[in-house]
């Protein structure tokens, strides 16, 4: 009896001696104070990214573009003459003398307004291209085959220029117009219109005074003969 009171008390002691203790939790990397102050440094970083790109756009978008403006003639051309022929009235030509003051030479000569006369000159280097036409088109759909009116301009050392007006484009915004020939575009209205207008309305310095022409004497009629029937002696 003595034996198996002892064989049962050592192996209840083997057993203590080899069960193992559970391992202790280790603590976390990073704590949740850690976490919180990355999320919150990532969302001040996407945030000012943001911003910076919104700020950029706006500026961009507040920024006018400017399109060039493009002209017929060389806006520091310097005209010496001007000569608008239309295909039906006389034609008007002003054109600075040898004093370089302005003068009327057509439909006769004599003298002209000086300030009606530089703002003629003055739209020439104003006339505003709206849009150039393909060269390979056919030049007489745009009414140059018989142009409504041919100005003639003539620049400082003699260069001259001729203009061709043609038909007003279908919204009535410009005139189709050719340059020497070749180059053809859509002008404003406003400025060719400055231009044609002194077929109508000339720069006289004074309105001439029309000539009273001979009057012709109206013929009077033949005097006709009455013939008085003379009286019968009564037998």
């Amino acid at each position: 009896m003595a034996r198996k009171t002892t064989t049962s008390t050592t192996k209840k002691s083997s057993a203590r001696k080899t069960t193992a203790a559970p391992p202790k939790p280790g603590k976390p990397i990073f704590g949740i104070g850690t976490w919180v102050a990355l999320v919150l440094l990532a969302a001040l970083i996407g945030g000012a990214y943001y911003l910076n790109n919104k700020k950029e756009t706006t500026e961009a978008e507040a920024t006018p573009v400017f399109e060039e403006i493009s002209y017929v003639f060389a806006e520091d051309s310097f005209v010496t003459s001007i000569e608008v022929k239309p295909a039906d009235g006389e034609t008007v030509k002003v054109a600075r003398n040898e004093e370089n003051v302005w003068a009327i030479e057509l439909p006769f000569e004599t003298e002209a307004d000086q300030g009606l006369a530089e703002a003629a000159a003055s739209q020439i280097t104003a006339l505003e291209i709206i849009d150039e036409l393909d060269a390979n088109v056919n030049p007489s759909i745009f009414g140059f085959d018989e142009p409504a009116y041919v100005i003639t301009i003539e620049f400082e050392g003699g260069k001259k220029q001729v203009l061709e007006i043609g038909d007003s484009t279908p919204t009535n915004s410009g005139y189709y117009v050719r340059l020497d020939e070749k180059k053809m575009m859509i002008v404003g209205l406003s400025g060719i219109d400055a231009l044609t207008n002194l077929v109508f309305f000339p720069p006289y310095l004074n309105t001439p005074t029309p000539t009273a022409l001979p009057t012709t004497p109206t013929a009077e009629p033949p005097t006709q003969a009455v013939t008085t029937p003379e009286a019968t002696p009564t037998p």
